[in-house]
């Protein structure tokens, strides 16, 4: 029998401008996430995809409904929730390691420890031999790799991922996508991610989360019932990402050209 891990409850979100207007973000989202699976949120740009991602992760506040974490309504950020942003927000000054063990550190772990789980990490990304490199060393592809080895380090039960492979050209991307399907099933986590790529969702996703234009509401849940590893050769992932692709566009369509993104 599966297992509810997140319970998303009639989420609404609204934003005032500098000008005090008001911009409808999100509007009646209710979904329920299942222990160990792997979320798509897809939907036109402005749909308010990464708001509802920083809810769940405790950066904003919802205007109304609620979100419940194992059962426990989610107030703040929660330690068994970790996140990986697009942008890789390693800090320069720090080698790969140490921006690996950050996390440990706040979390009071000591420094042999916080050694040995970096390791094991980054051994699991495929970057054991640059431990001691710095950020600006390293390709768009390996950092974001450090980033994803930073949030596994603190042992999230849930990680959400906001567009994290979206400045990646498309051959690292390819690959990023097989290592994190590697990583989920090795590690057994829950994940939500964040994607403008109907290829991308296709590709990873037990469950894709179509979005409305803003504000944000549900518009489908299209479960994927292909095995994996997925063949984008197979004629079930064509004919899955064409009708998502036509989704998208009756939304874009609906959408006005002066929506802030959110």
């Amino acid at each position: 029998m599966s297992t509810k891990v997140l319970r998303i409850k009639e989420i609404e979100k609204t934003f005032i401008t500098e000008r005090g207007a008001q911009v409808n973000a999100l509007k009646d989202i209710n979904l329920s996430v299942d222990k160990n699976e792997f979320i798509c949120l897809l939907g036109p740009s402005g749909c308010g995809k990464s708001t509802l991602l920083r809810l769940i992760a405790g950066l904003e506040v919802e205007t109304k409904g609620e979100i419940f974490y194992q059962g426990e309504s989610l107030t703040k950020g929660h330690k068994d929730i970790g996140m990986v942003f697009q942008q890789y927000s390693l800090l320069p000054w720090r080698t790969v390691i140490n921006n690996v063990t950050l996390g440990l550190e706040f979390a009071g772990i000591k420094k042999k420890r916080r050694k040995e789980i970096a390791e094991q990490y980054l051994t699991l990304v495929g970057l054991q031999n640059y431990s001691n490199s710095y950020p600006y060393e390293l390709s768009g592809g390996m950092q974001q790799r450090v980033a994803i080895a930073r949030a596994l380090a603190s042992d999230p039960q849930l990680l959400l991922m906001d567009e994290p492979f979206g400045a990646l050209d498309a051959h690292t991307r390819i690959l990023l996508q097989q290592e994190l399907l590697n990583i989920w099933r090795q590690n057994k986590k829950t994940i939500i991610f964040v994607t403008h790529s109907v290829d991308e969702a296709v590709y990873l996703a037990d469950r894709i989360v179509v979005m409305t234009s803003g504000p944000g509401r549900i518009k489908d849940i299209i479960n994927v019932s292909m095995p994996r590893p997925r063949e984008r050769s197979n004629p079930q992932f064509g004919k899955l990402t064409s009708m998502l692709l036509n989704m998208l566009t009756e939304e874009s369509s609906n959408n006005n050209d002066n929506v802030i993104n959110l």
